[in-house]
């Protein structure tokens, strides 16, 4: 019988969330398994995985074949990298201390890694609402200095309608006689 450690698809159309199973590689994707090892939400950024990492070790060291997409979600949860310390006991290189050690820091790593990056996308979402509230006040301003500024255009030609009518008057015959001059000229 071949095992595999695989994912089964869950959620929504267009929404996916996957387990993380071990199952016989001839049952159906989202059929019969033998153990659920953890869940996968692709969905999240960054993504979202819970795994029981020692029970994937102990089915990798059982000869368990991940898939491709299993693989990758095995070695970013440090599964793979604990089997190969476990090697490397048994190998007598190093004590299960040493090993426990190693895996403790760079579980450490990966996980301040991951909180720099989420992080960094609240920063980034931040700025992007400032950015967009700083663009949204300057139309504000510019909006209104235009309505202030037709309201005062509006309020000049009232008021050079009503009174400028006297002037208006006795600049007309100048200007006749202007034109009168340059006729004859």
């Amino acid at each position: 019988m071949s095992v595999k450690i695989r994912l089964q698809r869950h959620g929504s159309k267009g929404r996916p969330f996957f387990h993380i199973v071990v199952a016989d590689a001839r049952a159906r994707r989202d059929g019969r398994f033998i153990e659920k090892l953890g869940t996968y939400n692709p969905i999240t950024n960054p993504a979202t995985i819970d795994l029981n990492v020692d029970a994937a070790v102990k089915w990798l060291n059982n000869g368990a074949q991940p898939t491709d997409t299993a693989k990758a979600i095995l070695s970013y949860k440090g599964a793979l990298y604990k089997k190969h310390l476990q090697g490397g006991v048994a190998k007598g290189a190093f004590d299960e201390a040493e090993a426990e050690k190693r895996f403790a820091a760079w579980v450490e790593a990966k996980d301040s890694k991951v909180q720099g990056k989420v992080e960094g996308l609240a920063t980034a979402k931040s700025d992007a609402k400032k950015a967009a509230l700083d663009a949204e006040t300057k139309v504000k301003e510019a909006r209104t200095a235009a309505a202030a500024q037709a309201e005062a255009d509006a309020k000049a030609a009232e008021e050079a309608a009503n009174a400028p009518a006297e002037e208006v008057t006795e600049e007309q015959p100048t200007a006749e006689a202007e034109g009168t001059e340059e006729v004859q000229a």
